[in-house]
Formats: C-alpha cells, sequence, structure tokens
C-alpha cells in the first residue's frame, strides 16, 4: 500500500508539468502495438442532414386573408417544412477498459479507497461531413467537406469541439452511471497509460480545437473518461457515449411534445466475474456468443439488441 500510494504522489507532480494542449495536433504520443487501440470509424448518413417535412406549431395563427392566397399565409407556410443543417462526425478509439484503486478524499478530510473503472480514448476529426447544397432542380445534395459552421460562427472551420458525454449502462441490474471527474484518479492512470502526452477529463477536452488530419496517422485528442461505485454485480453493460455527432432525430415523446434524440455510440462490454474480487482481467470487448439461440437472445436483449454487435449508433 505505501508503494502504490508513493506511485500516485509520483504520478500527480508528472501530471503537473505536462502543458496543457491548444489544439490536438500539439500533442505526442508513444506508438502503441497493434490492437491496443480499438478504432470505431464515424458512419454519416445523408438522411442526417435534414429533418421533415414536419408542421410548425403555429395554429393560434390560422386566418383566411381577403386579398391573397391562403398559401402565402404563415401557417400555411410552416405546415410542410424540411430543416436541412450541415452534419459533422468523430472517430473514436479507445484502450481496454480497465480498473485502479485510487484514494479519493472524502467531505471528513479522510481518504476512502475506491476501484475506479476507467476507459482511456483517442478523438479524431477525420473531415469527410456532410454539407447540404441546392441544386439547381431545387433539390438538396450533402457536399462532403473538411470544413464545418459551428454554431454562432459566420465562416467555416476546419475544426471541432467534442463536448463528451458518457454513461455506463446496465439493463441487467437496471443502473446507469455518468462518468465523474476524480482528480486524484487522473494522475494515477496518467502514469500507467499514457506517460509523455496528456490526458484529458470530460471537462478539459471540450477545450481542446480538433483540426482535421490524415487518416492513416494523424494525431488526434486523447481523454479518460472514470466512473465510481460501479455495481460489482454488473455482467453485461453498455458505454453510450455522445458529442461524436452533431446529427439527431426529432420523435414525438409519450405526452406528444417533440423530443431531440442525439446520435450515440453503444460499446457493449461483459464481465464474467462475480462480485467479491473484481479485476480489469474480466472485462471483454463485445457481446458474448454462445450456441443457443435462445440463449444467444436472453444475451442480446441485456444489450437492447435485436442481433449480436460488438457496437452500433444509435439515437438516444
Amino acid at each position: 500500500m505505501f508503494r502504490q500510494r508513493i506511485l500516485s504522489w509520483v504520478a500527480l507532480v508528472l501530471a503537473l508539468v505536462v502543458t496543457e494542449p491548444r489544439t490536438a495536433r500539439s500533442q505526442t504520443v508513444r506508438k502503441l502495438a497493434p490492437g491496443i487501440l480499438t478504432v470505431i470509424s464515424p458512419e454519416p448518413h445523408e438522411e442526417e442532414t435534414f429533418h421533415g417535412p414536419i408542421t410548425l406549431s403555429v395554429s393560434q395563427l390560422d386566418w383566411t386573408p381577403n386579398f391573397t392566397p391562403k398559401t402565402e399565409t404563415l401557417r400555411e407556410k410552416t405546415a410542410n417544412v424540411t430543416i436541412r443543417h450541415n452534419v459533422w462526425n468523430l472517430e473514436f478509439a479507445f484502450k481496454p477498459m480497465r480498473m485502479v484503486y485510487v484514494d479519493i478524499p472524502q467531505p471528513t478530510g479522510k481518504m476512502q479507497r475506491k476501484l475506479i473503472w476507467y476507459m482511456v480514448y483517442r478523438v479524431r476529426n477525420l473531415g469527410g461531413h456532410l454539407n447540404p447544397v441546392s441544386a439547381e432542380d431545387k433539390t438538396y445534395k450533402p457536399e462532403i467537406v473538411d470544413e464545418v459552421l459551428n454554431v454562432g460562427a459566420t465562416e467555416p472551420s476546419n475544426t471541432v469541439r467534442f463536448f463528451p458525454h458518457f454513461v455506463l449502462e446496465s439493463s441487467e441490474v437496471g443502473k446507469a452511471y455518468l462518468d465523474r471527474i476524480i482528480p486524484s484518479a487522473v494522475p494515477v492512470i496518467q502514469f500507467r497509460e499514457m506517460r509523455g502526452a496528456k490526458l484529458h477529463n470530460s471537462v478539459e477536452i471540450s477545450q481542446v480545437s480538433i483540426p482535421v488530419v490524415p487518416r492513416d496517422g494523424g494525431p488526434g485528442a486523447w481523454g479518460v473518461v472514470t466512473w465510481e461505485d460501479v455495481d460489482p454485480r454488473i455482467d453485461f453493460y453498455s458505454v453510450y457515449i455522445q458529442g461524436l455527432s452533431n446529427a439527431f432525430q426529432l420523435g414525438a415523446s409519450p405526452t406528444g411534445s417533440v423530443v431531440q434524440r442525439l446520435k450515440t455510440l453503444q460499446l457493449n462490454f461483459w464481465r464474467p466475474g462475480d462480485a467479491e474480487y473484481e479485476h480489469e482481467g474480466e472485462i471483454r470487448y463485445g457481446v458474448p456468443a454462445v450456441t443457443d439461440p435462445n440463449e444467444q437472445a436472453t444475451i442480446n436483449a441485456h444489450y437492447n439488441l435485436e442481433r449480436r454487435v460488438d457496437y452500433l449508433w444509435v439515437f438516444r
């Protein structure tokens, strides 16, 4: 235990001398062995660039004009509206999910040793974003571009920012965990995983501009996501990640109101262990495969899947 505490303090000192990068391009990372990173490519689709036709709620403005056609009224013009917007996407890559014991400061002033679940990841901007452009025949076709028009900007930019939202969820035990920023855990993970490059927490990485880079060997922004107090009984779980794309869907809630669902990456994991002795060697990426179709269907149901897949893009 004394040796682990010394390593924690050494890691903290090393983290304090790492310079905060302005952009993802300035990060220098040691070369990883083949197979260490699992890379999830972005999957943009043309239908994500538009929504509709939809009817906007302006029923109180219904009236019949005397000298102009009714089709010129505001209500008629908003009866069948198609909303178009550009869509950008980021590539997501991650190292194997792991665990580490960390001393966490408590409100009492004492330290409590906790098991932290974490995942080190990288996001890259590979360009290839979709921008709807009007054609001469008054139709729209998505143009593949490397620049995007960010919210509030007047000119296109070749950089985007990642505003992450991570949720570790298990329908098996009926629990979901938002990621937590644990300052005392990041230096320990930094020292263990990424010597030579800074690991950003979920707030810090949102401040990094991510420029377009080549697909072959281009750098990216590195981050770490941490969870604490995860139920040790969990065998099947998924990590849901939002912020990798600005694509969304509009739907209706049970009450009839409009609901916006964001494009989300679902990563599936399982751990064939027990609640008595947790260790990272039990964690497996993907959905377990069995020969019995009924048992496989039961396992798939824990992930809300119709078929066995390691990951998929969903809207939620």
